[in-house]
């Protein structure tokens, strides 16, 4: 059995949707189909999702709505004419959405989750009747109805191990069946929506909760690219990678899959392909638990991302003081802010976090560090960048950080920390936000341009 998810920009309009149904129509071991809200048809267009997140804008801020509530039934209705379907699903979209602001006006965060719902629920209704017009029999199943139950956490839902055993079931069912992506059920029965980009999510628990053979997961790109191609012209594309290299990647800007849909494939073993909906037969990438490493594919992708803090502690003797870094990390917990990296040394600890993290309570966490902490000193840098080289055969290399650090040299990129993760399948370098795209460059062209990596 197969599971395959279908993104934004592969359901955005009638001629995609023709695409996805023959792609899932053609082969009988599709069974489940995971759909987002329809993405951008053009360059300048917005995602239905963002259409929805300026309805609630003005539900909230008390402003007539109606212009933009029918700005996102026009979404479907073109899409409804296109495949000239009858029109009754238009009326029940406009109820549904009037339905959800009348009982949830006085709650806003539970508003905005259920609205931002409908964008892929409303197109798994419509995919599942198109297809059902076609002669084939097709089910859509809500994600209560499937057994997806979640954490009452409006925007960041985590899925409840019981749901596992609810999905089982689908197995069941003869019809092919349509599941909207992106959100679950609380126990309290309240809709709740996992972060943005969530229907890989999704994709991810219903393969593991039906014990699928595969999980497919179809985008507007032929796999997963060794670095960023608006940075780095036409690189070279992945054939496997692993999940702990995807989620070192993911971490660090590759947007191709969440890396919060890994951790329910990881612990069933479930393997991945990344596929093209344009060209679906291109073999794609795979994700799985091991892959062979030879000396072309030791570094498996280079990712940058912008948008980090450090913050840096001197105290001498540090390393016997115990229990300093736990405090420090008490304070942070405090504020409810997570960190990414904290490379050290005896007497200096740096860490290191997204700036959203940080940027309202700063000047809170440091004078409690202060005051807490009794540091020698304390700064707090802005604008840094985080390069990550990342491979699960790096650490069968002599020399690896030192070559990497020498082509960053001889960019003239200025290396402001670096710091290798215990296990041995990534190396951070903190860099300037500014020479983000130069040291892509620089490292790409080491690793796969120059002489073949020896293991």
């Amino acid at each position: 059995m197969k599971v395959a998810k279908f993104g934004g920009s592969s359901v955005s309009n009638a001629e995609q949707i023709k695409k996805v149904l023959d792609i899932v129509n053609a082969d009988k071991d599709r069974k489940i189909i995971i759909v987002s809200a329809p993405g951008k048809r053009h360059k300048e267009d917005v995602k239905t999702t963002d259409l929805l997140l300026r309805l609630y804008e003005k539900v909230l801020a008390g402003i007539d709505y109606t212009a933009k509530k029918q700005e996102i039934i026009q979404r479907y209705a073109d899409i409804i004419n296109d495949l000239e379907m009858s029109d009754d699903l238009l009326e029940q979209i406009d109820d549904t959405l009037e339905s959800f602001i009348k009982q949830l006006k006085d709650k806003p965060e539970r508003l905005q989750d259920a609205l931002l719902s409908c964008g892929e629920n409303f197109n798994a209704q419509l995919i599942a009747t198109y297809n059902n017009s076609r002669g084939i029999p097709t089910r859509y199943i809500s994600p209560g109805d499937a057994g997806i139950t979640v954490t009452d956490l409006p925007q960041n839902a985590q899925v409840l191990d019981q749901s596992y055993e609810a999905l089982y079931k689908l197995r069941d069912y003869d019809e092919k069946l349509i599941i909207p992506g992106y959100f679950g059920m609380s126990r309290q029965n309240y809709v709740v929506t996992f972060p943005r980009g969530g229907s890989d999510i999704t994709g991810a628990i219903v393969s593991r909760g039906v014990r699928a053979d595969l999980y497919e997961n179809f985008t507007d790109v032929s796999g997963i690219f060794r670095a960023n191609p608006t940075i780095v012209p036409n690189p070279l594309s992945i054939d496997e990678i692993t999940y702990r290299e995807m989620r070192e990647l993911s971490y660090a800007g590759f947007g191709v899959f969440h890396d919060e849909a890994l951790q329910p494939l990881y612990k069933d073993r479930i393997p991945v392909v990344i596929k093209n909906t344009n060209r679906p037969n291109d073999t794609g990438t795979f994700i799985r638990h091991d892959r062979e490493i030879n000396s072309n594919n030791v570094v498996s992708g280079i990712s940058c991302d912008k948008g980090f803090t450090v913050l840096s502690i001197k105290k001498y003797l540090m390393n016997r003081q115990v229990g300093f870094t736990r405090k420090v990390l008490g304070i942070l917990e405090d504020y409810n802010i997570s960190f990414d990296h904290m490379p050290s040394g005896i007497d200096n600890i740096s860490i290191i976090m997204r700036s959203k993290e940080i940027e309202n309570v700063e000047q809170k966490v440091l004078n409690d560090i202060r005051q807490r902490c009794d540091v020698d000193e304390l700064s707090v840098e802005h604008d840094l960048a985080i390069l990550m080289i990342v491979g699960e055969g790096m650490h069968r290399i002599i020399g690896t950080a030192n070559m990497i650090t020498h082509a960053l040299a001889e960019s003239k990129i200025n290396l402001r920390m670096m710091n290798q993760g215990a296990s041995e399948i990534s190396m951070m370098f903190g860099i300037d936000v500014d020479d983000a795209d130069k040291a892509v460059k620089a490292t790409y062209e080491y690793c796969y341009n120059g002489e073949a990596l020896q293991i």
